[in-house]
């Protein structure tokens, strides 16, 4: 008889408690929908899926050329999603017909064209600082914890590819193409294309090809070469695989994820060794995570990622 009841109130206990679990979650997405919204002039923010944030280059009517309020608003929107424990992967795409024409050579020749100081020593300087500041347009999105997946459709062209190789993932439609264009207006990439494309495809060869013509890369090469991941039939189908795959991802440990984007991002910039030591002082403290318990738990109750009740990170 004791044992039943012993027996009766685990059963009962163990009702609560997942009770609790499906109100919290509930809960959270109540709070996710009633959150302020992302507001930008040139980005258009909206949740896509559960955890799933959906950042699309907005301006069409300029086949959305990159102005100075998107630079700026790049690195205002990335910085806020990095702090944003609503959200936990993130898909960039653009409104329209296409990616991306680039750079709005029109609203950014000032700032290289018409330089306000007259001494060589201060143009430069101020120069060098204007540089630095829309690297971090890009940068910002690479320092992101969360996930990053690109959905490239028809052209993304210059500060386009800056972009994308800044991204985790890339996928694209079928009638995608790539254009490294900056050697046609007389300068050099110095966004991030030239420092971040030789490790995204791995081939000196083709990234000089790319880089000194600016010839366009099809979708069909950029899969072959490792640019893009996935190629998709159309804009429509590009999203949707990008969707499903950035809720595939919110739907593991964000402390498993975000620790291994950072890892990954590590690595590549360091030895072997040095990314063995680094993963082992992260992990002395985050293989303590209650995620762990939780994944091993679902795992032998053969339970879908997306059913485990993960906190916020």
């Amino acid at each position: 008889m004791a044992g039943r009841m012993v027996r009766g109130a685990r059963i009962v206990r163990r009702g609560l408690l997942q009770s609790l679990q499906i109100g919290t979650r509930s809960l959270s997405a109540g709070t996710r929908n009633m959150a302020p919204s992302y507001d930008f002039e040139t980005l258009r923010v909206s949740q896509a899926r559960d955890d799933v944030l959906h950042v699309e280059l907005n301006r069409p009517e300029k086949r959305n050329a990159m102005n100075k309020t998107l630079w700026r608003e790049m690195v205002e929107c990335f910085n806020r999603i990095a702090q944003d424990s609503d959200y936990r992967a993130v898909v960039v795409s653009g409104a329209g017909k296409m990616f991306t024409a680039g750079i709005d050579l029109m609203d950014m020749a000032g700032d290289v064209l018409q330089p306000k100081e007259d001494d060589t020593a201060r143009r430069a300087w101020h120069m060098r600082n204007t540089i630095r500041q829309y690297q971090e347009s890009f940068s910002v999105i690479e320092k992101c914890p969360k996930p990053v997946i690109a959905a490239v459709h028809s052209a993304c062209i210059g500060g386009g590819v800056d972009l994308i190789t800044a991204c985790d993932i890339r996928l694209c439609s079928q009638d995608a193409w790539f254009q490294v264009k900056e050697v046609d207006i007389g300068m050099a990439a110095d966004v991030g294309t030239l420092q971040r494309l030789p490790k995204v495809i791995g081939n000196a060869s083709l990234v000089r090809e790319l880089v000194y013509t600016a010839r366009k890369m099809m979708a069909d090469e950029a899969l072959s070469c490792g640019l893009v991941s996935r190629v998709f039939q159309d804009k429509e189908a590009v999203l949707e695989g990008a969707f499903e795959m950035a809720s595939e991802i919110a739907s593991k440990s964000p402390v498993a994820v975000q620790g291994t984007k950072l890892n990954l991002i590590y690595s590549r910039d360091h030895s072997v060794q040095e990314g063995l030591d680094y993963i082992a002082t992260w992990n002395m403290s985050m293989l303590q995570s209650e995620d762990i318990v939780k994944s091993a738990q679902a795992a032998m109750e053969k339970k879908s990622p997306k059913d485990v009740p993960y906190s916020k990170l």
